[in-house]
């Protein structure tokens, strides 16, 4: 059985921890999981290679994730962010905790010695059993920008120092028309028996996952059915905010919007199945006809149990919809 989950941070990062005891308690260890992960959030940062998105998925599976913030490390200090900050180097909004400053300077010495991202990628995840596989959607370098009144600043400055409240008129990933999608990350959709689209921020995790040259048309050709999770539940985000980046690209932060926003995959877009909360039962029926098989199931990320349920209930739609299609006419 081969899963393979678009992802972004910590949302994905949780579904991602429900989906591998999941597969785990369905199929034992006859299962191989791959996330494919948004690098758009990724930056340089005091000289070092930061790739959030790539780390809280890395720190989650492996167990030593900040569990109460949501990202970094546990247990970590943060001598050498004063020191840096005493230099004036790097942001002061933005603390890389010592632990987490390790694996930065890891990162960037294997990139420096002319490893790809994917390659740096296994590496550093070598160091623990996470139970999957963790791949950057590209080699390159796609970080995202936000054009504000006040000017263009990195994505991870809108979000953290400014907590999404400085208006946004649109996102960008600079280098976009210049990437191309990862041998790997390719290989990962197109030999996957299950694509599963995590509870991720639909803009600028997933949306830059999908915005990467190759990405759709890998998953357009992939045999697999793909079932997303809604990242909303009654209009609100089940982590971030996911509903400001869709008010900047003219979404409704509702989880049928989001569903037709990826679009149909018999029509040109990108899901065959749609999981979402009991709370937003109603819109199962319009969402049958755009053609996007849906069910309503409790969608609530908590640690343990309620996650891995999430993540069965995805796989036990994908695995509806997989019955439900035409089986193939015999050869004449």
């Amino acid at each position: 059985m081969r899963i393979t989950v678009l992802a972004g941070g910590v949302g994905g990062a949780r579904f991602a921890l429900g989906l591998r005891d999941a597969a785990r308690a369905l199929h034992g260890d006859a299962t191989a999981i791959t996330v494919v992960a948004n690098v758009g959030d990724d930056m340089w940062l005091a000289g070092v290679k930061v790739c959030p998105d790539l780390d809280s998925l890395m720190y989650a599976l492996a167990g030593v994730g900040d569990t109460e913030r949501g990202w970094g490390r546990a247990g970590e200090s943060e001598r050498v962010a004063a020191e840096l900050a005493a230099y004036g180097v790097g942001w002061p909004w933005f603390t890389l905790g010592d632990l987490d400053l390790g694996t930065h300077l890891a990162r960037t010495a294997m990139l420096r010695d002319g490893a790809s991202l994917t390659e740096a990628t296994a590496r550093l995840s070598a160091r623990w059993d996470l139970g999957a596989q963790l791949l950057p959607v590209t080699n390159d370098e796609v970080p995202t920008h936000v054009v504000t009144d006040e000017g263009v600043i990195h994505f991870e400055e809108w979000w953290v120092r400014t907590r999404a409240e400085l208006p946004a008129r649109r996102f960008v990933q600079h280098g976009l028309e210049r990437s191309r999608i990862s041998h790997a990350a390719r290989e990962a959709i197109a030999s996957a028996d299950v694509l599963l689209i995590a509870p991720s921020n639909p803009v600028v995790s997933i949306g830059t996952i999908l915005g990467i040259p190759g990405v759709r048309d890998a998953l357009e050709t992939a045999p697999a059915p793909i079932v997303g999770v809604a990242p909303l539940i009654a209009g609100r985000a089940l982590r971030g905010m996911a509903a400001t980046c869709l008010a900047v690209i003219g979404v409704e932060a509702d989880a049928a919007a989001v569903a037709a926003h990826y679009g149909a995959r018999r029509a040109g877009g990108l899901l065959d199945g749609w999981l979402l909360a009991e709370e937003d039962a109603g819109s199962i029926g319009a969402l049958a006809e755009l053609g996007i098989v849906a069910e309503a199931r409790p969608l609530l990320l908590t640690p343990g149990a309620p996650a891995q349920q999430v993540a069965e209930d995805a796989l036990a739609l994908a695995e509806r919809v997989r019955a439900a299609r035409p089986a193939p006419r015999a050869a004449d």
